[in-house]
């Protein structure tokens, strides 16, 4: 245990002297605003009824950070506070330590939702949302604040690249033609995948293969507008976000154990489908509901 990760430790324990039932469950839905399971519910509503073409860019965005994390927690290998001392732990957490997921992400996702909204009190909220998210992981003990620090910071430069390459990288993706777009949507995505084979990694880029093969189609054979009647939105939010988890846990339900032959590949296909449909299968089918 190194004179950072001791220092880490003393400012959780200091941290958990205030803690109570209510404070840690106040917590635990604070961190739950930076896991996987509520983007999966955020994302679809920000495409679906808000801005399509922003809500798309911010999940790719997303994904890709997503992905980025993976390789740095398995390349620093970093232990979390409760595997050095069992006694702060208040939550349950897997992996390595460092940098902070949840950290990271809350930068990406709410301060992407800041600069999209381009108002200084959505701002002011998306910060401290983002801020609140990191020290929940601390607070929890299932992060050193070393790790928050640098999940946000990665966070922070992330966006800063999304941000000034965003529109080049449309640009000239765009000017390709629709073979060349799908072929880049499939071989970006798995060639990372093959650089650094996890079950994490493939679950970010079969995801991102699936949305970027969708929006390519979609752009060409749906034409879909996020405007229509309050219920028309929340009715086609509420089907396609019931179809997305019927897809994932149905389709997860038969697919083999994760030690059986291929069980990557499956797990690739479930995530590419969840991907696709998101991006292609609701928008088509809400335009022919007629929800949008």
């Amino acid at each position: 245990m190194d004179a950072l990760q001791l220092w880490g430790l003393d400012v959780i324990r200091a941290i958990q002297q205030v803690h109570g039932p209510a404070l840690d469950n106040f917590f635990r839905v604070i961190t739950f605003l930076g896991t996987e399971e509520f983007y999966l519910v955020l994302l679809p509503f920000f495409m679906w009824c808000i801005d399509f073409q922003a809500g798309a860019r911010l999940t790719i965005f997303l994904l890709f950070s997503s992905y980025l994390n993976t390789d740095l927690k398995d390349i620093f290998q970093e232990p979390r506070p409760f595997q050095l001392d069992p006694n702060v732990k208040l939550s349950e957490a897997n992996g390595y330590s460092l940098p902070s997921g949840h950290a990271q992400s809350a930068v990406v996702v709410w301060g992407g939702i800041g600069v999209w909204a381009r108002r200084p009190v959505v701002w002011a909220i998306m910060i401290g949302l983002a801020i609140l998210v990191g020290f929940s992981r601390i607070y929890l003990g299932v992060h050193f604040p070393t790790d928050v620090l640098a999940g946000w910071a990665i966070g922070a430069g992330l966006l800063g690249i999304f941000l000034v390459t965003l529109h080049k990288i449309q640009s000239k993706i765009t000017e390709l033609n629709l073979v060349m777009q799908l072929l880049l949507a499939f071989a970006v995505p798995i060639a990372l995948v093959l650089i650094h084979p996890t079950k994490d990694t493939t679950a970010a880029m079969a995801t991102l293969s699936g949305i970027a093969v969708g929006l390519e189609l979609a752009a060409r054979y749906v034409s879909f507008n996020v405007q229509g009647l309050w219920w028309q939105r929340l009715l086609r939010y509420v089907i396609g976000v019931l179809i997305v988890f019927g897809l994932f846990f149905g389709l997860r339900a038969v697919f083999p154990a994760e030690s059986e032959t291929f069980y990557m590949a499956l797990r690739f296909f479930l995530y590419w489908v969840v991907g696709l449909w998101v991006s292609l299968g609701g928008p088509w089918a809400f335009r022919l509901l007629r929800l949008a």
